[in-house]
């Protein structure tokens, strides 16, 4: 899917093989057909197919829409590689690296440093339901936030909102940002799976 006024690249130059098996198995244990879980997450059957199958390498755009309609943070998909390896994983427009993932009761968090390039601009899909994103910025001016009301943040700025909608990323003049994303999942009722349960590690 087109999400930005960027090309979409693949999440992972390398380690992509293991995502599919990881998305298949919480698929199935949800009950869910691949026909039906590429509906409500708005993906191509067959990009999902190929996606678990290892045939496709996918989006960063894609993997979120995914795991949000699976109801998992996006580490439980990754798993301990980018995690262990400090991988870049690439957005349409944005650059993060996964430095921490931890849990506190029914909530996982996520940390993440991001770089976006100057005037590049990306539109990620709705998180699930509760998930909160928090971006403090380092360098550059960011216009962060849902689609249709983003906010405007400078070095040393903080903001904070519900990802559970489309939502964009730009970086604003001709500086780079340089940020860091704290996203916080909360777990969905009668979900009591845990990052260790699919392979994700807890270590950074």
């Amino acid at each position: 899917m087109d999400c930005g006024s960027q090309t979409p690249r693949p999440a992972l130059e390398t380690g992509s093989h293991d995502v599919g098996p990881r998305i298949r198995r919480l698929r199935e244990e949800r009950g869910l057909s691949l026909s039906e879980l590429a509906r409500r997450a708005g993906v191509g059957k067959a990009t999902l197919s190929g996606l678990e199958n290892g045939t496709r390498n996918p989006t960063l755009e894609t993997l979120w829409a995914v795991t949000a309609e699976l109801g998992v943070p996006l580490a439980v998909a990754l798993g301990a590689d980018p995690v262990v390896s400090g991988a870049t994983i690439r957005g349409t427009a944005v650059a993060g690296v996964l430095l921490k993932v931890f849990e506190d009761e029914n909530v996982t968090y996520e940390l993440y440093r991001l770089m976006i390039p100057a005037g590049a601009r990306q539109l990620s899909p709705a998180h699930h339901e509760g998930v909160t994103e928090h971006i403090t910025v380092f360098g550059g001016t960011l216009r962060v936030g849902p689609a249709d009301s983003p906010l405007l943040a400078g070095p040393g700025e903080h903001i904070s909102w519900l990802s559970d909608v489309p939502h964009v990323y730009a970086a604003v003049g001709d500086q780079d940002v340089h940020a860091s994303l704290l996203i916080r999942y909360p777990r969905r009722r009668g979900d009591e799976r845990s990052p260790e349960d699919s392979d994700a590690s807890p270590q950074a």
